[in-house]
């Protein structure tokens, strides 16, 4: 069994390049489009991994108490279940903002702003040992988009990546639940039609075309990790677990 749940949230931010990566690591993907009325799964029997996708949408309630889309309930039910089942899972951006906030944590509107662009995250000393980040470098290149933030992480959640603006980039809930509040999946033309609304683009996406290479090195194999845990082929408890204690 390969197949893998895609939960795309907005047709503006589908798995591009990741998906690519994924397939090529022997993943089957299969995408549910929630915003098109296509009803999620109550579980995720017949799934071997869980990707969450970005959005417009903010994880918490509108001011007259409805959700931030009609479909998040299930979904953070669905991020919970993959949790306690310990089904390996990824949110990016807005599906790393549910994951927290389906687990315990808190999402709400940044009071630094919005992040937008080319931007280097720094990994955390925890992420050393972590069997997804590890390999990944001090501090690699990724891109934003976001209004909102994790301003509180999960009881028991492990920080893999922050910034000084927005110190919560990434977590690790569990032994094989991340999320992540960067885009890597993003290539130029998509960040390009995140910013058409705005004037004065030009530099931001020059800024974001010439970091494609360097995101590609360090998140293809980031993803190709991701699916080999996914597979059974790689255990994040056996990595951690076979380190020398200092």
């Amino acid at each position: 069994m390969n197949r893998a749940l895609v939960v795309e949230n907005d047709p503006t931010d589908d798995i591009r390049r990741l998906g690519g990566w994924l397939t090529e690591a022997g993943l089957e993907l299969v995408v549910a489009r929630p915003y098109t009325g296509e009803e999620l799964p109550e579980t995720l029997e017949g799934y071997v991994a869980l990707i969450v996708l970005g959005g417009e949408q903010s994880t918490y309630p509108q001011p007259d108490g409805s959700p931030g889309a009609p479909w998040f309930p299930r979904l953070e039910s669905l991020l919970r279940k993959a949790v306690k089942a310990k089904v390996p899972t990824l949110g990016i951006c807005l599906g790393g903002q549910l994951l927290a906030q389906a687990t315990g944590g808190r999402v709400e509107l940044s009071e630094a702003g919005l992040e937008v662009g080319a931007k280097l995250v720094a990994k955390r000393d925890a992420a050393a040992d972590d069997v997804l980040f590890g390999p990944v470098p001090f501090a690699p290149d990724v891109v934003q988009h976001h209004y909102d933030e994790i301003t509180e992480l999960p009881a028991g959640a492990v920080l893999m990546a922050a910034s000084p603006r927005y110190p919560h980039q990434a977590f690790r809930i569990g032994d094989c639940a991340w999320g992540t509040q960067f885009h890597i999946e993003t290539d130029t033309a998509m960040f390009a039609d995140w910013a058409a609304k705005w004037e004065d683009i030009d530099d931001l996406i020059a800024q974001v075309d010439a970091v494609q290479s360097d995101v590609e090195e360090v998140w293809r194999p980031f993803a190709h990790r991701f699916a080999a845990v996914a597979l059974g082929q790689l255990s994040p408890e056996r990595e951690r677990r076979s380190l020398p204690l200092l």
